[in-house]
């Protein structure tokens, strides 16, 4: 796999249930905030047609994706369109990131937990480096530097 550049963006597909809520818009809030990071956004909202069709359009969305990143949020709003992504993602096998309940603690679904690769809380670096290590497998250690004043 190559690294995450301009050039070669990775994908991404952010639970949806073909409508917006608080915590889709703020995932992409988070990935643009980050510095250097390059994503094409792989969900679309607005879908057509009857549940087969969107069933289809879904489907197609997440096989483009290169991960899957799911908020706990929505699973309690729309359990169904959750767990059919969830499959999906199993059957194409897609990596599944679960972001946790924003700003509240709260236990995540066990379902959840056991299908996400990683189940990750509200924070630009823990999202952006849980996406480059399930969608490209880089290596994400990083060194926080302390500078200490010695008196």
């Amino acid at each position: 796999m190559s690294s995450i550049s301009q050039e070669q963006p990775v994908e991404v597909f952010v639970g949806h249930a073909f409508e917006p809520v608080p915590d889709y818009h703020r995932v992409f809030e988070y990935l643009e905030s980050s510095h250097n990071f390059y994503y094409r956004n792989c969900s679309v909202l607005q879908a057509g047609g009857d549940e087969r069709q969107r069933l289809l359009q879904m489907r197609e969305q997440i096989a483009r994706a290169e991960v899957l990143i799911l908020p706990v949020s929505l699973y309690q709003e729309q359990a169904h369109w959750v767990e059919f992504q969830l499959e999906c993602a199993r059957v194409l096998e897609k990596p599944v990131i679960v972001l946790e309940n924003f700003g509240v603690k709260a236990s995540v679904p066990a379902m959840l937990r056991a299908q996400g690769a990683e189940v990750i809380e509200w924070d630009v670096r823990a999202l952006v480096d849980a996406i480059r290590r399930q969608a490209r497998h880089e290596d994400t250690t990083r060194w926080d530097v302390i500078d200490f004043k010695l008196d």
